[in-house]
């Protein structure tokens, strides 16, 4: 009888110290000081970068409200009363060709691939003062979107309208990470100049908001890979119900032993 009691007790205590074990793998940023306020400077933003196969929306306003139309014809066939874009319609804006370039009335062929969206509005502007006065242009991404995959609330394909995206905006985007995410081993696969490269990413480190791999790009995609105790368990919903419900039987045969 002694035994057994004991081996129930060592179970119990395996339980116990496998949920406070698993614990440490849940929460985000854990090296970051919580005691006091802290600040540090942004380093490792860097403006986005325009690539073939995006597409741009471009806008301009002008004192020739008649002239300024013509560049507008595209836009304004998917802008609302305010006058805004709607993003899950982009296939009105101007694509970047495989050449990194774009087509505009009167002005013809402009290269923007390499350029900031800021920079394109310089160039423009500079270019329009000959057809228009006082050109305004404004320029945005119309097919900004980012992919979360994996062990995540809600799994998709989010178009964005801010370029300055971060990875924890995304996992928001997506419901956030189940509590069987492994938080210290998401990939984000990111294309560049023709080549797909991967990085490792570790959410439990607040070294993450340092990184330059922190700020999203255009057709980012977040890998979120699921601990082994994924398969443990039907549901994953009910993992650590599961678990205090083994604790809770465990003392019960316990106190049945314990008082015969």
């Amino acid at each position: 009888m002694r035994l057994f009691t004991l081996r129930i007790v060592g179970l119990l205590l395996f339980a116990l110290l496998t949920a406070c074990s698993s614990y440490k793998n849940i929460p985000y940023f854990q090296d970051l000081n919580r005691t006091a306020p802290s600040k540090e400077d942004i380093t490792n933003f860097s403006p986005l970068k325009i690539q073939p196969g995006d597409i741009l929306g471009i806008h301009v306003n002008s004192l020739n409200p008649e002239a300024s139309a013509l560049f507008n014809y595209n836009m304004n066939r998917m802008a609302g009363p305010s006058n805004e874009f709607f993003y899950n319609n982009p296939v009105v804006g101007f694509l970047v060709d495989v050449n990194g370039e774009i087509n505009l009335p009167l002005i013809g062929t402009v290269k923007v691939s390499g350029l900031t969206t800021t920079e394109i509005q310089n160039n423009l502007t500079a270019q329009l003062v000959t057809f228009l006065k006082k050109p305004v242009i404004n320029v945005r991404i119309l097919n900004f979107r980012v992919s979360v995959l994996g062990d995540v609330q809600n799994p998709n394909v989010y178009t964005v309208q801010n370029e300055r995206i971060t990875i924890t905006d995304a996992l928001s985007l997506a419901g956030d990470l189940n509590i069987t995410a492994m938080r210290n081993n998401v990939l984000l696969i990111r294309e560049i100049d023709g080549s797909r490269e991967y990085y490792p990413i570790d959410l439990t480190s607040k070294k993450l908001m340092e990184s330059p791999y922190f700020y999203l790009r255009n057709n980012d995609v977040l890998y979120v890979q699921p601990d082994k105790s994924k398969f443990a368990t039907v549901n994953r919903g009910y993992q650590n119900a599961n678990l205090v419900f083994s604790a809770v039987s465990a003392l019960s045969i316990l106190l049945t032993i314990f008082l015969r």
